[in-house]
């Protein structure tokens, strides 16, 4: 009775030499990359816990109900606008504090009518947060 041949194996692909050159990449980038100088061990940095946040001087504010404030008066978005470039000659760039409570939506709305208004960079204001 006659066998029939075996089939030929495939030669496994060499996995064991990728992994190697990866492993060996990542330990020269290791060695090689300054990552960040450590602070001296004798700078106590400063602690801003009880700062009361500002918002920037040329800024509008937005309330939670959409109506917005600048210099501590009621201000439509045109109203804002024609009032900051009339401070300089230049373009400016529209600084915006919204309230935490303002609907995204809302804002959305806000940032493109002084778009349409003219307006060329228009900045959201918030607090960053480093815990």
């Amino acid at each position: 009775m006659a066998l029939s041949p075996v089939p030929a194996r495939r030669r496994p692909e060499p996995m064991i030499a990728l992994i190697n050159i990866v492993f060996l990449m990542l330990i020269f980038f290791l060695v090689a990359a300054a990552i960040a100088p450590p602070l001296d061990r004798g700078v106590a940095l400063v602690q801003t816990d009880q700062v009361e946040g500002r918002a920037p001087p040329d800024a509008a504010v937005i309330r939670a109900d959409g109506t917005l404030i600048y210099r501590g008066a009621e201000i439509g978005s045109e109203t804002y606008l024609a009032a900051r470039l009339s401070a300089t000659a230049e373009t400016v760039a529209l600084r915006l504090v919204p309230d935490r409570d303002l609907p995204a939506a809302r804002l959305v709305a806000i940032a493109a009518d002084l778009r349409r208004a003219g307006a060329d960079e228009i900045w959201i204001v918030t607090e960053r947060g480093i815990r």
